[in-house]
């Protein structure tokens, strides 16, 4: 499909809008896990603002879509578009990574509402999410389970034995996608753990596998809806990001896996934003 002007704009504006707030809550918290955070935000605006089926209103809805953010370590933007989308309120966020907040650096599905499952240990997302599809099949529901995996958790091997689960049970209602900025917390992953050729990778587990630019609105909605028209197979989604995505002092660098800014520094962030 071709977006049209206005859905692409308003897609974009809720972006921005979202590495704000990543933005705000670093500065504010101290620090988090703010490269990776702002590289997966595309991809999770198409899914909260176009695709998933959910209700704020009720988050244990029993039909809802089930998202999974198995690179738990972007939780600070996670909670950020659970926030923007009526799930609790956004000043909840000032106390983020505070003690007797709710809200951890990897989100909690007891604490915060919205949550699916409690990630983070990195490497389990998809094989959560696996059960999640399979249970879908196994009840005769048509919701459908996505998870974001980060690439540097792909040296897990459980990854690759929950990846070739989906493949055996071909579990066509389940979507994984791949945040794909190349940066992990020692540096590039091609110099830690080689990963190419990745879609070689997950095509000989069985799955449909389709490469986009993770910061293409058009893209990422094609990509979605494709995975959604696949009736035989799991689908993976490799989406190549950038690591600090929006922010030019952050974006392609290792050593903004995690970080915290002092005012200044958040300024200059907000500054960059808004020329996006």
């Amino acid at each position: 499909m071709v977006l049209e002007a206005d859905e692409r704009q308003r897609l974009k504006q809720k972006a921005k809008e979202i590495r704000r707030v990543i933005v705000e809550v670093t500065y504010t918290c101290g620090g988090t896990h703010i490269g990776g955070a702002l590289s997966q935000t595309d991809v999770m605006v198409a899914l909260y603002y176009k695709y998933l089926k959910l209700d704020p209103q009720n988050p244990e809805w029993e039909d809802r879509d089930r998202f999974l953010l198995s690179k738990g370590h972007g939780g600070v933007g996670h909670a950020a578009v659970l926030a923007d989308v009526g799930f609790f309120p956004r000043a909840e966020l000032d106390d983020f990574n505070k003690t007797g907040s709710p809200f951890g650096m990897h989100l909690d599905r007891l604490k915060v509402k919205g949550v699916d499952a409690s990630t983070g240990s990195l490497g389990h997302g998809l094989g959560i999410a696996n059960g999640m599809a399979y249970g879908a099949r196994f009840l005769g529901k048509s919701w459908r389970t996505y998870v974001l995996l980060g690439d540097g958790e792909l040296n897990g091997g459980p990854t690759w034995e929950a990846a070739m689960a989906a493949g055996h049970f071909k579990l066509a209602n389940l979507t994984a996608i791949v945040d794909r900025n190349h940066l992990c917390i020692d540096g590039a992953t091609e110099d830690i753990m080689a990963l190419e050729p990745l879609p070689g990778k997950w095509e000989s587990f069985g799955w449909n596998t389709i490469e986009i630019d993770g910061h293409d609105f058009d893209q990422i909605c094609d990509a979605i809806e494709a995975a959604q028209q696949e009736t035989a197979r799991p689908t993976v989604i490799i989406a190549s990001t950038i690591k600090g995505k929006g922010v030019d002092f952050m974006e392609n660098q290792a050593s903004w896996h995690y970080g915290g800014l002092d005012e200044a520094m958040q300024e200059q962030a907000l500054a960059a934003l808004e020329k996006e």
